[in-house]
């Protein structure tokens, strides 16, 4: 089960507009902007093409895994998976698989793509997913992937113990490479510092920039750190080679959560399967949301005096603060700096010195996770 990259992906990743980041000498040496990428849409097939060959490598550990809980607990694990409905039918799904898809990508960039990256990317997947199930429940959401949530479904108490198994999961499919499971658990108690912090910063309000910075590395940059660490060590890289591409993974995880709060705020219901401006409506202190509140600005004061009501906000107030927290600098503020976390994370990612074609992979994918519309 050896791979590297399969002639059909290379020869389309080969594609100068299939990816962004290069200097056309092949060293990677830094992101393009979003204006200046010529072809969005072959970058979206290729991106495609790696997805649907991760999760067909994945998946199936993946189903294993939930094979093996208790028929209860399986039923639950399916639907939140989006397997089945409510019921236990099969229905399509179609999820983004970002942090399995980069965890075998780091895997051949290092050297192997075989069955220890296949069980490494279902453990990150399995990870994701307990926290998707807890974070639902802490923080009352209802839907998640345009759907109910499997709490609002199945009840919390369910909720809670799939999530505790699919951790458990997660840690039996790392068994054969001990140091990726220091690297998991590091990454599980960075999360949950993150999560405490999140739910703490609903109840303050003098939340400062650099703490919400700190919440996104630890909430969702230390797992993409660790699908990326995880992967170059079942591909076979040394632990410092690994350790760089963890930094490209928590870096590009930062960048992520920028690009996610920024979806939250403008992002289209039909795409996000969210209300429009749900981080506003429920008071979420996102980044773009405290770089605007602590810009100082005329603006930023309105939007802390709109933050601290009490009432429950309707369309129009909804709308009212979107354009409080771009006119206080916010919305500049998170694109500026998922840009520059993309610069550091091709930084990282060049000094791992990659197999060159799978590191175009590693690019397709980091260029399309921060310019993505859900």
């Amino acid at each position: 089960m050896y791979t590297r990259v399969s002639r059909r992906r290379a020869a389309l990743l080969a594609t100068p507009t299939a990816w962004e980041g290069t200097t056309g000498r092949g060293d990677m040496a830094g992101p393009m902007t979003r204006d200046q990428v010529p072809d969005e849409a072959a970058a979206h097939r290729s991106l495609r093409l790696l997805v649907d060959e991760a999760r067909a490598l994945v998946e199936p550990v993946y189903r294993q895994a939930v094979d093996s809980l208790p028929a209860e607990m399986r039923q639950i694990a399916g639907y939140h998976a989006g397997w089945w409905d409510a019921e236990g039918q099969p229905v399509p799904h179609a999820g983004k698989a970002v942090r399995p898809t980069l965890t075998l990508a780091c895997a051949r960039a290092a050297g192997i793509c075989g069955e220890a990256a296949a069980r490494a990317g279902a453990a990150v997947e399995l990870v994701h997913d307990f926290s998707l199930l807890h974070d639902d429940v802490m923080d009352g959401d209802l839907t998640r992937r345009h759907r109910p949530a499997a709490w609002a479904v199945f009840g919390v108490g369910q909720a809670i113990l799939v999530g505790d198994a699919l951790l458990a999961s997660a840690v039996r499919q790392l068994s054969g490479i001990p140091v990726a499971i220091d690297v998991l658990t590091k990454a599980l108690l960075d999360l949950c510092r993150g999560q405490s912090a999140d739910l703490a910063f609903e109840q303050r309000g003098d939340v400062t920039l650099a703490e919400c910075v700190t919440m996104a590395e630890d909430k969702t940059g230390a797992l993409l750190g660790a699908a990326c660490e995880i992967g170059a060590l079942a591909g076979g890289a040394d632990p410092s080679a690994a350790r760089r591409y963890g930094r490209f993974g928590r870096q590009l995880g930062v960048a992520f959560q920028l690009t996610d709060d920024l979806l939250g705020i403008w992002g289209d219901p039909e795409t996000t399967g969210k209300p429009a401006g749900s981080d506003l409506s429920s008071r979420k202190k996102s980044l773009p949301v405290i770089a605007a509140l602590t810009s100082r600005t005329p603006d930023s004061r309105r939007l802390a005096w709109l933050y601290g009501l009490d009432e429950p906000w309707d369309a129009a107030a909804v709308s009212h603060a979107a354009d409080l927290v771009e006119a206080a600098g916010g919305r500049v503020w998170a694109q500026a700096e998922a840009d520059r976390r993309m610069a550091v994370a091709y930084s990282e990612l060049a000094g791992a010195r990659p197999d060159p074609a799978a590191a175009e992979e590693l690019h397709t994918l980091a260029s399309l996770v921060v310019r993505r519309n859900h």
